[in-house]
């Protein structure tokens, strides 16, 4: 052995070994209006089924607002990598007739995962800490019209500075290529406008190999993702079988970059940038929410000292006296016959001691 080696190489295995022993989780909320292919594109994310018992609503219960927040937990194991998959719905957002403001309980959501949070770190108990913080939100827009809707715009200012956002076009088979460009193109620049701001992806290092950097580039030019999803299995030659879709104009694949972006939203989201997500939840996101709740406790701490110290400079005079119950008055009154029964008992023993000290100069 080396005696110059002293150990500190073995670290990130050490680090490795720990982090996998313990696990990981990841939360992703999926939204957009129904009908653009949410839950088939986590199925094929995933390969797994998420929405086995799913209920379609029909016309006439869409008219009333029935936004739901439902949650579906999987655990997903790979190479002895074991991951806690926590997918968050929301069915029903955009589907009502008035659609005011329905993006409420899904920013609701967010901040109570961050309080729960906050709680936690706060407790006695820290080692345990349950983390369902949204770590990214898959925005799933709609492949027809020109660009954002007014719905779009305004959920996604009303949640940008709470969660990563990943903006993604949904069915994208109903676009040909260069309507896939312009979409993507008029969209960025609508979330410019608006001021919305989307996860940014982190600037590679300058030791990362070159096939790294240019898939990252290439990553960045493709958002929003245009991205197709299928579970269905296509067999077109005996030894070609992938997951696709089929027309009768053709067959879509859904892992192959020359028909969509599936590969590169998926790659992303697993493979390159998960952590990063997570990082940026927890030091930017989190950290926002934390700081804003500190202040607000520092506020209300000072406004009660500030009230304390005013009432303690008030003059009795200034207090107001609050009305005597016949219950007090009586405790009062037994009060005061119990101080007078005691100065008679000290008088008494005054004059007791006068008269001893009288007959002790008396008899010298």
């Amino acid at each position: 052995m080396d005696k110059d080696y002293v150990g500190f190489a073995t670290l990130p295995s050490q680090v490795h070994r720990k982090s996998v022993k313990k696990g990981f989780d990841f939360t992703l909320m999926v939204a957009g209006e129904s009908g653009l292919g949410k839950s088939t594109l986590i199925n094929s994310l995933f390969l797994t089924d998420l929405y086995k018992d799913r209920t379609v609503p029909d016309a006439q219960a869409r008219i009333p607002q029935t936004l739901e927040i439902v949650k579906h937990a999987v655990d997903i194991e790979e190479k002895g990598v074991k991951v806690k998959l926590t997918v968050i719905d929301t069915p029903g957002l955009g589907d009502a007739v008035n659609n005011e403001e329905c993006w409420k309980p899904i920013a609701h959501y967010i901040d109570c995962q961050f309080e729960q949070y906050f709680r936690d770190e706060s407790g006695l108990d820290r080692k345990n800490i349950q983390d369902s913080r949204v770590h990214c939100c898959l925005y799933v827009l709609s492949p027809f019209g020109h660009g954002l809707r007014p719905l779009d715009v305004a959920f996604l200012r009303a949640i940008h500075d709470k969660v990563n956002i990943v903006p993604v076009i949904g069915k994208a088979d109903c676009l040909t290529l260069t309507e896939v460009q312009q979409k993507k193109e008029k969209i960025r620049q609508e979330l410019e406008e608006n001021g919305i701001t989307i996860y940014e992806f982190p600037d590679c290092d300058s030791d990362e190999d070159e096939e790294f950097k240019a898939q990252d580039a290439e990553m960045k030019h493709s958002i929003p993702f245009a991205v197709i999803g299928s579970s269905q299995v296509v067999r077109e030659l005996k030894d070609k079988v992938f997951r696709g879709r089929q027309y009768p104009w053709g067959t879509v694949e859904v892992e192959n970059s020359a028909h969509c972006d599936f590969l590169k939203l998926r790659d992303m989201l697993i493979q390159t940038h998960m952590q990063d997500l997570k990082d940026v939840t927890h030091e930017v996101h989190y950290e926002n929410y934390r700081a804003q709740c500190i202040q607000s406790l520092t506020r209300t701490g000072a406004r009660d000292r500030s009230s304390r110290a005013k009432l303690s400079r008030q003059s009795a005079t200034e207090l107001p006296l609050l009305p005597l119950t016949a219950e007090t008055e009586k405790l009062i009154r037994e009060k005061d016959e119990e101080l007078r029964r005691m100065q008679e008992m000290l008088q008494k023993m005054k004059e007791q001691m006068l008269q001893g000290q009288m007959e002790q100069s008396d008899s010298l």
